[in-house]
């Protein structure tokens, strides 16, 4: 920052409210005064007869803003997860404004059924404020559910991204569609067509994804041909075991 300090040594021009109360050098001489004395008075006159030029604030700003940018969003943007489901944007908000500056505070939910997907991401407006929200929230309780606090995941490549992208668009939605939660970390959208192909004929399976990231959200979708074959996808797999864990099984909304 020593750089830009150098640049913020006010640049001072005269104040002619103030720099009236300086005498005509006319006068001056008149008076009998000496031009040395008249030349200290001119070139040192006090502070509030000059102002600081625009230029000075504009750069005071940029230096502002540069520090800021300094620290990059994923240094500063962080995960909440096991949010209470009603839970929304402002509330969660005002919960991590008490120990820093909160830029953006956003739940997420799911576009299908349009229910939270109790977790969120907050963006804190500096890395301190970030490890402060972090000591002090993570592992509090919510509530009655305690909550996550960590800094967000390492994006993915490039590889995993195209892979997660092809993915997503090959999706055939339906009306005919069944929400399938409490899914194990290793389900995959294979895994899941697999297992309700022998239910009914499935058109498409999806698990869903934390935003940029390969991680399971814990919970996905299923669509088939029919509605006849929803209800027998319901009845059969529901509270059913799927690598390890009881599945939830319902009509999607």
């Amino acid at each position: 920052m020593a750089s830009i300090s150098s640049f913020l040594a006010p640049n001072l021009y005269p104040n002619p409210r103030e720099c009236s109360r300086i005498p005509n050098a006319s006068a001056w001489f008149a008076s009998g005064s000496s031009s040395s004395s008249y030349r200290t008075l001119v070139t040192f006159p006090s502070s509030s007869c000059y102002i600081r030029s625009k230029a000075t604030f504009r750069v005071s700003a940029v230096a502002v803003e540069a520090s800021t940018a300094a620290e990059p969003e994923a240094a500063r943007k962080l995960y909440v997860g096991n949010i209470p489901r009603t839970m929304n944007n402002e509330e969660l908000s005002k919960i991590f404004s008490e120990h820093g500056s909160v830029e953006k505070a956003e739940v997420m939910y799911d576009k299908y059924s349009g229910r939270s997907r109790r977790f969120a991401f907050v963006t804190m407006s500096s890395v301190e404020d970030a490890n402060a929200a972090i000591e002090k929230l993570n592992d509090t309780e919510i509530g009655g559910r305690t909550i996550k606090v960590n800094v967000t995941e390492k994006p993915l490549t490039t590889v995993d991204t195209s892979l997660l992208q092809a993915e997503e668009s090959t999706f055939i939605d339906s009306p005919h569609k069944v929400y399938v939660g409490n899914l194990a970390k290793t389900v995959t959208s294979d895994v899941l067509s697999k297992f309700f192909s022998e239910k009914g004929k499935v058109l498409s399976a999806k698990v869903s994804r934390v935003p940029g990231t390969s991680k399971s959200s814990g919970f996905g979708f299923v669509t088939f041909s029919s509605d006849e074959d929803v209800e027998a996808a319901i009845a059969s797999c529901n509270n059913e075991m799927l690598e390890g864990q009881k599945i939830r099984v319902n009509r999607a909304a």
